[in-house]
């Protein structure tokens, strides 16, 4: 049998900036319902700029059976139906695993038409090298820390306890803290971009 995995759902949404309190107040409701539902992991948004009338939402679930609960529930559907005539939606993606934290978000569509003819070319993701490199640079410090904690505090115990006490701390911590914030801060070099203190300045 395969392993249940998270599924992490990104929808991009559009409304107009005037109304970015109905917009705030109508994700927060959403997210109130879905809390709900057994399964859910969380979810959050992010607007591209301020003034922009561009909003990424995500919610994540425990695997795909209760994100299909929650998708086809009656209190998503009149969720969803609230907000005709001021939200438009404009993209839909579906992650699962670790990869998710590494994909870079696009406005538009997932996939963008290729130029003459060309096949459909994916949202760029970083190499797998440089995706191993950053989930070790988040590991590493949480592990040794771990290690040397459960060492002082719990050192008498079965190795068993002590493991499971160190993954039951670490996975939240590097799922939802660690994790998002190395990415962030490591964006530019992921994607093959110039440092942030290597950008040249605009002259005056």
């Amino acid at each position: 049998m395969t392993q249940a995995m998270p599924v992490t759902v990104a929808i991009a949404r559009r409304t107009d900036p005037a109304r970015t309190h109905e917009m705030v107040a109508w994700m927060r409701a959403g997210a109130a319902l879905a809390e709900s539902f057994p399964g859910f992991l969380g979810a959050g948004w992010v607007r591209t700029a301020p003034g922009s009338p561009e909003w990424h939402m995500l919610y994540r679930f425990a695997d795909d059976e209760t994100l299909r609960r929650w998708e086809e529930s009656p209190q998503r559907h009149w969720w969803l139906t609230s907000a005709q005539g001021i939200v438009e939606h404009t993209r839909v993606e579906r992650r699962t695993g670790i990869e998710g934290w590494f994909e870079e978000p696009v406005d538009q569509v997932v996939e963008k038409v290729a130029p003459a003819g060309g096949g459909p070319v994916a949202a760029s993701t970083p190499p797998r090298w440089k995706q191993a490199v950053t989930i070790w640079l988040a590991f590493f410090p949480l592990s040794l820390t771990a290690t040397l904690l459960t060492a002082r505090f719990v050192g008498g115990a079965p190795l068993a306890l002590r493991t499971l006490v160190m993954t039951l701390c670490l996975t939240p911590l590097m799922t939802y803290l660690v994790l998002p914030r190395i990415t962030r801060a490591l964006h530019w070099w992921l994607h093959g971009r110039p440092a942030p203190w290597r950008t040249p300045r605009r002259p005056f």
